[in-house]
């Protein structure tokens, strides 16, 4: 989430965004001078300075999205050797100029925070450029696994909920960013206490509201599908079958994507009720009459920018439309076959609803380390939070996998806690959704999606 367009390094600062759209920024500490280092070859890789020029970032997922921890890691410069030996077959020049000029619709003029991890710094780098061939500024950051877990092992517990000082200029300054999911590893802050997690996230709580009140335009390339070994071996699915899956998703047409979108939201619109079952035991009704509808597409148009808000976002792979109840209509029960925490999975996650509230939540196997998180976080996280379709007709769930992600065509996914994201007024320190697939859902009788499959 920041740019660095003089070509000579950058500093190092953490912000991503994982499968549950939580927002990891971290603060900035120039260290570079003392290392008297200039030039950007070292060895068979290509090293990187890293120091900041001027911008920042939305994942956040860009700049919200589910949990809105922002649990940031301070910056140690960086001095970072890529690896020459990254083999992707990705056209990154292409990638990155549709990232800039089709999805985040970035204007002349326009402050963009760019921001990933070392292992696709050279997406980054185009990134950069792109942004600048437009007249605009980019700002370019990078984060790590290593540095996010030691920013908590390292760093006293009294500072996690010190307020955000630099993140908070930052998101005052920025109206865009490009945010390239950075983890390649999935569970590696399991053995921070709850408590801490807690204690940050409510820290940067107010992120989240000002980037969607400022209307930045956010871009998150990963959706809790970007494909790294460890969510492959999560999901139970091949490396390749996840990578092929991912960029399949993100290739998607993305005009009829935005028609799909359209005919899913008329209906989403003109509906009071929605009601979900599933022949695992969920049955649940939510009240919407009046609720604003968001579909991400792929793209942020003029219209969206005008819309403002949660029309800002873009999750990539795309293909979602998603609403927000009406507070204290969602009744019923929410039965959950496997959900993920920190990498470790949950089984038989039951979850009952009275009055728009969450009143009981009980699994069959895993539960702690999600019940130690929900028990340390605060209000609001008991709320009923939104309801998410998926429709990217390049994304299905592959048989016999966990693979449940967010934009798979008929996923349903529901969830409780933080839902500014979605256009809600909940800001908790907490967020959990969960994928409900072989589901149906109707609005007001009608069937928009019949056990997983989404209805023409």
């Amino acid at each position: 989430m920041r740019a660095c367009t003089q070509a000579w390094g950058c500093l190092a600062l953490d912000c991503e965004f994982d499968h549950q759209r939580t927002l990891h920024l971290r603060h900035l500490r120039p260290l570079l001078r003392s290392l008297g280092l200039s030039g950007d070859r070292a060895g068979n890789g290509r090293l990187m300075l890293l120091f900041p020029i001027c911008e920042r970032e939305r994942k956040m997922n860009g700049i919200l999205r589910s949990l809105w921890r922002v649990s940031i890691a301070t910056g140690l410069i960086v001095i970072a050797v890529i690896s020459s030996a990254h083999a992707e077959r990705v056209d990154y020049e292409a990638l990155a100029e549709k990232l800039v000029v089709r999805c985040a619709n970035i204007q002349e003029g326009d402050l963009v925070l760019v921001n990933g991890g070392v292992r696709d710094f050279e997406l980054l780098e185009n990134i950069a450029v792109n942004v600048r061939k437009l007249g605009a500024f980019p700002l370019v950051t990078v984060g790590s696994d290593r540095m996010t877990k030691q920013m908590y092992d390292e760093v006293p517990p009294k500072y996690d909920s010190q307020e955000p000082m630099f993140d908070l200029h930052l998101i005052k300054t920025i109206n865009a960013t490009i945010n390239v999911a950075s983890s390649e590893s999935i569970g590696f802050l399991e053995h921070v206490p709850a408590g801490r997690l807690a204690a940050v996230g409510e820290a940067y709580k107010p992120l989240g509201d000002i980037a969607l009140k400022r209307n930045i335009k956010s871009v998150y390339l990963g959706n809790g599908l970007y494909p790294i070994s460890d969510r492959a071996e999560m999901y139970e699915v091949s490396l390749e079958q996840l990578t092929k899956t991912f960029w399949d998703g993100v290739n998607v047409d993305y005009s009829l994507l935005r028609s799909r979108g359209e005919s899913l939201k008329t209906s989403l619109q003109d509906g009071k009720e929605i009601h979900i079952t599933n022949p695992n035991g969920t049955d649940l009704k939510v009240g919407v009459e009046g609720r604003q509808v968001y579909v991400s597409d792929g793209t942020i148009t003029d219209e969206d920018v005008d819309t403002g808000g949660a029309a800002c976002q873009v999750w990539l792979p795309a293909g979602e439309v998603f609403l927000t109840p009406i507070p204290g209509t969602a009744e019923g029960k929410v039965v959950v076959n496997s959900q993920f925490y920190q990498g470790k999975e949950i089984e038989g996650l039951t979850l009952n609803f009275e009055n728009g509230k969450l009143t009981s939540m009980t699994a069959k196997a895993g539960f702690e380390p999600l019940k130690e998180i929900y028990d340390a976080c605060g209000s609001g996280k008991d709320e009923f939070a939104a309801i998410d379709i998926g429709m990217n007709p390049n994304v299905r769930t592959i048989p016999g996998s966990k693979m449940d992600v967010w934009m798979a065509t008929g996923m349903v996914t529901v969830g409780i806690g933080s839902n500014l994201w979605a256009g809600g007024e909940n800001n908790s320190n907490f967020g959990l959704f969960s994928f409900l697939p072989g589901s149906t859902l109707k609005v007001d009788g009608k069937v928009l999606v019949e056990n997983g499959e989404l209805k023409k």
